[in-house]
């Protein structure tokens, strides 16, 4: 039977986009699911601030009436215009094992692309730097995190078969948490504190960290991540959304906030609990007993992910990123936390992989962005 591709018109449809990708893994012990209804969030114009500037269509592919593939295709000017390209993005994808199903997405995502008067596509990309980006190509059997994909071996044997090359890779790394942090990182970050006379922030509640401090870390991220693969700076509207959507579950004592005299933050480091087996047990929902396995992971865990890490151009390579490892890593063995999660480093930010060094590390998974002219 011939791959009919239909493309999303309907907030119906746009569950069911969503629940494929949920569906394809829900018998996979490594897949962290995402929730549906943060997947809503950011696929909904009106909803998600990237969609004001973005354009955006989904498509579904169907085999024998039964939905066996989705790609989202994506062009964010703002990403163009600073990167001086023409290129779309493809993000949300995901297939069974068939070619076939594989090229009809793809050629749909092209075709949407060229009439559009782009003339590279590359991805897995979202609308943001904050958004899933690159596919698995190494790690297959190591649990996935909230804050990446996890796929099949399969996929990048499909995308390289259409034609698509490597773009850039990340790395990714699994840190083992001292159970005794060691007594000179404490002496390194008090000097390095009184030095830069620079101070590490203690908060009795999100809401503190939030209402003092959340739009100063965004301004830091904006000026730290501006260099790196794919990143566009964030507007207001689009800050206030991520806010929203990444400051409801952390620990207070795993978040570190560096500050100067002048109390702007010049560094920082956010870590949280692994939320993949929670995610697994949701099985895309937060009810009714999703927000249990949420709040469960927060207080029942082994593994931190850090999510965060930044510091400010003019403070780095002084030894500042002591001052965040004094904060989280002595908290996380308190914790119980065994093993700390990177999640994606460009394979291009040696500064960040160098930092692990002090650690016992293996890099245990590797993500790529592929590219393709049209």
């Amino acid at each position: 039977m011939p791959i009919l591709i239909r493309e999303v018109t309907t907030k119906k449809e746009l569950k069911q986009f969503i629940w494929f990708g949920i569906n394809l893994y829900k018998n996979c012990e490594f897949a962290a699911p995402p929730l549906l209804m943060d997947d809503l969030l950011n696929l909904s114009k009106g909803k998600n601030p990237a969609l004001d500037f973005c354009d955006a269509s989904y498509f579904m592919a169907f085999k024998d009436n039964e939905m066996v593939g989705r790609i989202a295709a994506i062009i964010n000017p703002v990403s163009n215009d600073s990167w001086n390209e023409k290129h779309a993005r493809f993000g949300w994808v995901d297939f069974i094992d068939d070619l076939e199903v594989s090229k009809a997405l793809f050629d749909t995502a092209i075709a949407w692309a060229k009439e559009k008067g782009m003339t590279a596509i590359h991805g897995p990309l979202g609308f943001t730097d904050f958004d899933h980006e690159g596919i698995l190509i190494e790690g297959y059997d190591r649990l996935g995190t909230l804050a990446t994909i996890y796929n099949y071996p399969y996929y990048p044997k499909h995308i390289e078969n259409y034609g698509f090359v490597k773009d850039i890779d990340w790395k990714e790394y699994l840190i083992t948490v001292p159970e005794v942090f060691p007594e000179k990182y404490f002496r390194i970050a008090e000097i390095v504190k009184q030095k830069f006379n620079l101070r590490s922030l203690r908060f009795k509640s999100r809401k503190e960290v939030v209402d003092n401090y959340a739009l100063k870390i965004f301004d830091l991220l904006n000026l730290c991540y501006s260099h790196l693969y794919g990143f566009t700076k964030l507007n207001e509207k689009q800050i206030a959304f991520y806010i929203k959507l990444y400051f409801s579950f952390f620990r207070l004592d795993t978040v570190s906030i560096v500050v100067n005299e002048n109390d702007d933050v010049v560094a920082l480091g956010i870590a949280m609990p692994s939320f993949t087996k929670a995610l697994q047990k949701a099985k895309g929902s937060l009810f009714p007993f999703g927000w249990y396995y949420m709040l469960r992971a927060l207080n029942r865990n082994d593994v931190v992910d850090l999510y965060l890490m930044a510091v400010h151009p003019d403070y780095q390579n002084k030894g500042v990123n002591s001052v965040m490892f004094a904060d989280i890593m002595p908290a996380s063995a308190k914790n119980g936390y065994k093993f700390a999660e990177s999640n994606p480093e460009l394979e291009t930010n040696t500064r960040m992989s160098s930092q692990w060094a002090s650690f016992e590390y293996v890099n245990h998974k590797t993500r790529r962005v592929y590219i393709k002219q049209i």
